[in-house]
This record gives structure tokens, C-alpha cells and sequence, in this order.
């Protein structure tokens, strides 16, 4: 009887933390206005449905995946194209915080460099790839 009910809160606390964690998630992605912001910018208001589903699925396949260790041997250019998908959501994530807190145009009208935000943002784009680089190919050897 102790082993299933040691089953039966494991179960119940897994789900517990799953829908904490995930609903933190999606509030995060409400309050930076991601997916009607991606589908302004896209111009595609009529497939935000699209955007949203991808999102679910997205998640949910990359925690099945994680929970059970399954692993998919599709070669390094799937690698890549992977990569190319991680990069692109985590640059549509800072672009929104960023967006919404209004950290560059404060910064740069407190540094008194508005005329060099373009500047500005290169540089820090620059960086970002110029630190992930460095870890991918000399820090992780």
C-alpha cells in the first residue's frame, strides 16, 4: 500500500510542478505579447492559432523528450536546422523583454547616444554571437 501511494504523490506533485512551471511560461509569453507581436510583424494576424499550437507542441514534445532521455539520430544537419529554431526563439524572447521593459531607448537617452542606438544594438547582437561562439567551439572542448 506505501508503494502506490508513494506512486500516487510523485504522480500528483509531478503534475502539480508541471502546470506551476508551464503556466508561469505562458504568463511570461502574455505579458511580453509574443505571439501577436511575431504575428504583426509577420503579417499573418489569420494564423496566430498556428503560432500558439507550435508553442504547445513545441513544449510539450521537448518535455516528453526530456523525461524519458529519447534521443533522434537525424545528423548534424537536423542539428543544425535545431539550432537555427533554438536561436531564433531565444532572439524573439530578449527582443520582447527587451521591448517591453524599454531598456534600450532609456539606456541609450541616459548615455546621451540616441543618434547611436542602431550602433547600440549591433554591438550587443555582435557580442551575443561572438560569446556563443566562444562557448561552442573553444570553452566546451
Amino acid at each position: 500500500m506505501s508503494l502506490v501511494l508513494g506512486w500516487f504523490v510523485q504522480i500528483l506533485l509531478g503534475i502539480a510542478g508541471g502546470i506551476a512551471i508551464g503556466g508561469g511560461v505562458i504568463a511570461l509569453f502574455i505579458v511580453l505579447d509574443m505571439i501577436p507581436r511575431l504575428a504583426q510583424l509577420t503579417r499573418s494576424y489569420h494564423q496566430v492559432h498556428w503560432y500558439e499550437g507550435a508553442m504547445v507542441a513545441g513544449s510539450l514534445l521537448g518535455t516528453v523528450f526530456d523525461f524519458w532521455n529519447w534521443t533522434l539520430s537525424l545528423g548534424s544537419w537536423a542539428g543544425l536546422v535545431v539550432g537555427l529554431f533554438n536561436g531564433i526563439f531565444v532572439g524573439l524572447l530578449a527582443a520582447a523583454l527587451t521591448e517591453v521593459l524599454n531598456v534600450l531607448p532609456i539606456l541609450a537617452k541616459r548615455l546621451n547616444m540616441i543618434h547611436y542606438l542602431f550602433g547600440l544594438m549591433m554591438a550587443m547582437v555582435t557580442g551575443k554571437i561572438a560569446g556563443s561562439l566562444f562557448d561552442w567551439f573553444i570553452y566546451r572542448k
